[in-house]
């Protein structure tokens, strides 16, 4: 984690042992979010992404707004702590697959859920990579309750 000015940052890297292209589809892609994230995925007519976490209790709606082959962007319209925060998905070719670097930007302030949503994106972490090297566990958040 990081703070600028006031606004905390969650950072987070990791080692994976496949192409960045083969990883960017994992993170680039409703289809991909949903084998790692969470389970409950819409595609809306506007380009956005739905995601429902504990039958739809909670959404966030997610927008494309860079899907570069080596660097993927979404920005939170929804959440009361996560709208207007960026997730971003950074790309970098390796020797050995690729390193994803990943940050979600913006927040507001460093509360309580920030702190969860930091942990929670440290295990998110290691789901993407295990999809991408062919060992997915599946997606963290089922459709009514977490994969553990």
């Amino acid at each position: 984690m990081r703070e600028l000015m006031g606004m905390p940052d969650i950072i987070h890297s990791i080692a994976i042992n496949a192409a960045p292209a083969a990883v960017r589809e994992w993170v680039a892609t409703p289809d991909g979010l949903a084998k790692w994230w969470a389970e409950d995925v819409e595609t809306l007519a506007d380009g956005a992404v739905s995601l429902g976490f504990f039958n739809r209790t909670t959404i966030y709606r997610l927008r494309p707004v860079e899907q570069g082959a080596f660097r993927v962007a979404w920005r939170c319209e929804t959440g009361h702590e996560w709208e207007g925060t960026d997730l971003i998905f950074d790309l970098l070719e390796k020797p050995s697959g690729s390193q994803l670097d990943f940050a979600h930007r913006n927040w507001r302030a460093a509360t309580p859920y920030f702190i969860a949503c930091n942990t929670t994106w440290g295990g998110l972490m290691f789901r993407i990579r295990a999809a991408a090297e062919g060992q997915g566990a599946g997606p963290l958040f089922r459709k009514s309750a977490l994969a553990y």
